[in-house]
């Protein structure tokens, strides 16, 4: 992350609500409540909370996968305040942001890493990364059998990190149970920050779009 200037970070995309406020590589203030739900409720507010109610120069914001509804908020909040303060808006991968975490957390920072945590439907989102934090392969949404059956690193992180091991039955991995946390977004490689805020949903929506259903002949 490189910002001369305060950055906003919004990380909704799983069971935590986590946000923080830095000012170039400091970190001023942060709010990170697991929550579950509700985040739609809590985000604002936590924000407005802030030192100048968290007003930044640059905002980023965590585009997924992980719940679809929190993916959405933290994208429709940072584009309404990038618009509202003039901020440049920049998204991020959430799975990317674990993977920058356990890097740092298993004191190794070159240790490629298998990240598993929780999807929707019974199922979980599964990805790698190499020792530079650079995805290998999409993320897939995979049900906890078929998610055993692929290729890991021996350091696995994530809140599903110790059962995707369990599954693998061999004793020889590193299993951190994290969840994203917006404070620790300097962690990011800077090749992980977009312009594009498309979502990542890593699966189909639940909810098909009006637009696209296929109406009777």
């Amino acid at each position: 992350m490189q910002s001369s200037g305060r950055t906003l970070v919004i990380e909704t995309a799983s069971e935590a609500c986590s946000i923080a406020l830095f000012d170039g590589a400091q970190l001023v203030a942060q709010d990170h409540r697991e929550l579950g739900r509700g985040h739609a409720e809590r985000l604002v507010p936590m924000i407005e909370a802030f030192p100048g109610k968290g007003r930044a120069d640059q905002i980023m914001t965590s585009l997924g996968p992980g719940s679809f509804t929190g993916v959405r908020i933290g994208i429709a909040a940072a584009r309404a305040l990038g618009v509202a303060w003039g901020a440049k808006v920049l998204g991020y991968p959430t799975l990317a942001l674990i993977a920058a975490m356990a890097r740092k957390d298993a004191k190794t920072d070159t240790a490629p890493t298998t990240i598993c945590v929780n999807g929707g439907h019974g199922e979980w989102f599964v990805q790698s990364f190499d020792s530079l934090g650079t995805p290998q392969g999409l993320a897939a949404s995979l049900t906890p059998e078929a998610a055993a059956r692929r290729d890991c690193h021996r350091l696995i992180a994530g809140n599903r990190a110790r059962q995707f091991a369990e599954m693998r039955k061999e004793a020889d991995f590193i299993t951190l149970d994290i969840l994203p946390d917006a404070s620790r977004a300097n962690l990011l490689p800077q090749a992980c920050l977009a312009r594009d805020l498309s979502p990542i949903y890593g699966r189909a929506p639940d909810a098909v779009p009006q637009s696209q259903r296929v109406r009777p002949a």
